[in-house]
């Protein structure tokens, strides 16, 4: 194998010029150029998008996979360049467990009925959440990574290759330095005429082709130092260029990110409607199993009661058909005021907001009132029955929280 010897030990000069002047610099030995303020925040400001990136980009995988040992499984095929196997869910396979369980113990049971159901919607929850990695994968992790890989990478490449014709220049700078002082130093003793009966004639002569050879010596260290200090600035335009390029990089982050909480808008509002949708065929079946019981949880799920919302109020209520469908419109009024409340499953609810009752089967509600509520088999779920001393009514639930 051949080898350039020349150029081979002229790296080798390099590496060892550098390394003596990062080592003076580190003691204080030797003078380093500042960059300007400007650059230094620029390199700040990259270091710390960086840093965020990583660890945003990091956080967000473990959000989409919890599970530590597929991470590094998906992550050694992505460097193999291999297609990453389908994953099932957690839903999914909660769901087919269930099936399965409804399949043993009687798929015809009020229990193995439910567990169908409930299958049914854990399975669309499953299949909404793999949409909702690939999509977050695909619009939020792929760009960060590509900055990370790409952009960064071209980044370090250039502030590395600054840092070299930084020490270049700073080791021109001493070299021509200590030329001039010995440049200097040589011309104060040739400037001494000599005696010749008292001296020797050599040494004037050779203090005479010193005083020439260093200043051979700081023209060849002035014109090392000119091209030294022109690749310094070319490579510093170069690296800001790149560091300016950040900002271009927040606005696509930005839009990623819109993105990723577009898509995790639209997972959450899937979920909600399916577990939504089930809640309500639950509640018709419990309405039908338990006759003349209220529908719904006794014990409130919630968190405290100031922060329940209204939407979180109505996800409580379950139930079937509106209560206007159980008579005739027009005598809708009076069958309310001749329904007797259950004998358990009566609770207490705070209004929300005033609500003005559309017809006569409706009461009218004023804010932070308390009043008497219930649910019979077959009501629609986003309604109650109210109680006001004696005067009786559907209410909304959208517009009740739920006490006891």
């Amino acid at each position: 194998m051949d080898f350039n010897m020349k150029k081979l030990a002229s790296d080798a000069g390099i590496f060892f010029t550098r390394a003596v002047q990062f080592t003076e610099e580190k003691f204080g030995q030797a003078e380093k150029t500042e960059l300007d303020a400007q650059f230094e925040n620029l390199l700040a400001r990259a270091d710390s998008t960086k840093n965020w990136t990583e660890k945003i980009l990091r956080q967000t995988e473990v959000l989409l996979q919890p599970n530590p040992s597929a991470r590094v499984e998906e992550f050694l095929y992505e460097k193999l360049d291999r297609k990453v196997p389908s994953r099932v869910t957690n839903g999914e396979l909660l769901a087919q467990y269930m099936a399965e369980a409804a399949s043993e113990l009687g798929p015809t049971t009020p229990y193995g009925k439910t567990l169908i159901k409930v299958a049914e919607a854990e399975k669309r929850l499953g299949a909404a959440e793999r949409d909702f990695i690939h999509t977050a994968s695909i619009n939020f992790l792929t760009p960060l990574r590509t900055f990370l890989e790409g952009d960064w990478k071209t980044i370090s490449k250039e502030r590395r290759l600054l840092h070299n014709r930084r020490l270049d220049l700073d080791a021109c700078k001493a070299r021509l330095k200590k030329a001039k002082a010995a440049e200097a130093k040589a011309t104060c003793e040739g400037d001494t005429v000599p005696d010749f009966q008292e001296t020797r004639p050599r040494n004037y002569i050779l203090s005479a082709s010193a005083s020439a050879l260093w200043t051979d010596e700081v023209d060849k260290a002035e014109q090392e130092l000119r091209v030294a200090q022109t690749e310094f600035d070319r490579q510093a335009e170069v690296t800001r260029l790149l560091l300016e390029g950040i900002s271009s990089t927040h606005v696509n982050h930005l839009r990623c990110l819109h993105e990723f909480v577009e898509s995790q808008t639209t997972y959450y509002a899937q979920c909600y409607r399916h577990m939504l949708d089930l809640q309500k065929q639950l509640g018709s079946s419990q309405g039908a199993i338990f006759p003349g019981t209220f529908v719904g949880t006794t014990e409130p799920a919630s968190p405290p009661l100031s922060s329940t919302s209204p939407t979180t109020a109505a996800a409580t209520m379950p139930g079937g058909p509106s209560v206007a469908s159980l008579a005739p419109p027009g005598e809708a009024a009076l069958c309310l005021e001749e329904v007797a409340p259950p004998a358990s499953g009566t609770r207490k609810a705070r209004v929300l907001y005033d609500y003005e009752a559309a017809d006569s089967s409706e009461l009218a509600l004023l804010a932070d009132e308390l009043i008497t509520v219930y649910s019979l088999p077959g009501m629609d779920p986003d309604w109650l029955i109210g109680e006001r001393g004696n005067k009786k009514g559907k209410v909304p639930v959208t517009y009740l929280e739920l006490l006891s």
